[in-house]
């Protein structure tokens, strides 16, 4: 373990270094790794699993049509190394919770009834196990209960698994029946390609994870990006200059700065024009929206934002629902602008990943 000072706290954190591919492989050798749901995460976590040699196999239910395709398309075999749920949580020693939230708590029956004595349930969220007096998920004693939570997408954990850079991720430890929950966790966060784990509780993870997709990573971000974009349409400006100045430069340009190297980084490499703007306005910025902050932290807590979570998406006509929200934001004028603005952008060739370059991206983590 490496110790790290963040801004003057010193933390303790995991890397690839200190825990090795070799090393997680052998603390796994006799497991079998039930991913159970194809959705956001599942595809990554057990791709990269499988590519970095560990045993793997995939339950979804195949009513989910769509999932179960994906799942086959991406090379898992009916009956060999695709199942359904349970039949994948009958087989696993490491049973992966990675459905939606609001379906745990649906399938949460068919996997408690599917554990055995030693098992490990594995989540990356502490969502279900922080809030069970609503998800009712609460797990036998005689299991290990672990996680691990990749900060980002399904999506960038497999993008930066095959770049070999790696995905930060959390990791805890709830219940430890066999002596070898952490053992097994720090093996699993390995193995998915994290870039470094750092240490949490499920009630820390997941209260500063709602908060964080409310707020700065999704919400208020999107948010803020409308609020601008319409004063600018408003004074007069074109959809283009608008969408440029709210999003393309930010994700295009300065994001990618701060990322580098800091906030402070950025600011120094803008013009002084701008340096001087963002220093006068970030305070005010800061105090209109830090009571929205503590009041989205407080419905975290309490549990309110779980409530909203598990009637909202538990509901029969939710995808229904959920595609006309998203079709909205798609169809408004803002990101009909954005979709012609990526159109424009300069097309480079395409980088194939070839099977000995995907090798070094996985496996270049001893």
């Amino acid at each position: 373990m490496a110790e790290v000072d963040f801004g003057g706290v010193v933390e303790t954190v995991i890397t690839r270094k200190e825990f090795s591919l070799d090393k997680a492989r052998q603390v796994l050798k006799d497991e079998t790794i039930a991913v159970i749901g194809y959705g956001v995460q599942g595809p990554a976590q057990s791709l990269n699993m499988q590519d970095n040699g560990f045993n793997v196999i995939v339950g979804q239910a195949k009513r989910f049509q769509k999932d179960w395709d994906r799942a086959v398309g991406d090379g898992w075999e009916p009956g060999q190394t695709l199942f359904d749920i349970e039949e994948a949580a009958q087989k696993g020693t490491i049973v992966q919770m990675l459905v939606s939230d609001a379906a745990q708590k649906a399938i949460w029956p068919t996997i408690k009834q599917s554990l055995n004595e030693g098992d490990a349930l594995y989540f990356s969220h502490g969502f279900s196990i922080v809030f069970k007096d609503q998800t009712e998920v609460v797990p036998p004693e005689n299991v290990d209960v672990i996680m691990v939570a990749p900060k980002g997408s399904g999506t960038s954990v497999r993008r930066n698994f095959l770049s070999g850079a790696g995905i930060n991720s959390s990791f805890a430890v709830q219940q430890d029946f066999t002596g070898r929950a952490e053992e097994r966790t720090k093996a699993i966060g390995i193995g998915i390609g994290s870039g470094y784990l750092f240490p949490t509780t499920f009630e820390r993870e997941v209260h500063s994870d709602l908060t964080g997709e409310r707020g700065v990573l999704m919400g208020a971000l999107a948010g803020i990006m409308e609020a601008q974009y319409e004063v600018l349409r408003e004074k007069g400006h074109s959809p283009s200059e608008a969408f440029n100045e709210t999003v393309e430069e930010l994700t295009e340009s300065l994001i990618k700065l701060v990322g580098e190297n800091g906030m402070d980084w950025m600011y120094s490499n803008c013009s002084a024009t701008a340096q001087r703007g963002a220093l006068d306005w970030k305070p005010k910025f800061k105090e209109a929206v830090l009571p929205v902050f503590h009041t989205l932290y407080e419905r975290v807590a309490s549990g309110q934002e779980t409530a909203r979570v598990l009637d909202a998406c538990g509901a029969p006509d939710y995808q229904e629902q959920l595609s006309k929200e998203l079709g909205e934001i798609g169809n408004s004028e803002m990101w009909r602008a954005g979709k012609a603005t990526r159109d424009l952008r300069p097309q480079e060739p395409a980088r194939e990943i070839s099977a000995d370059t995907k090798g070094v991206a996985g496996r270049g983590t001893n």
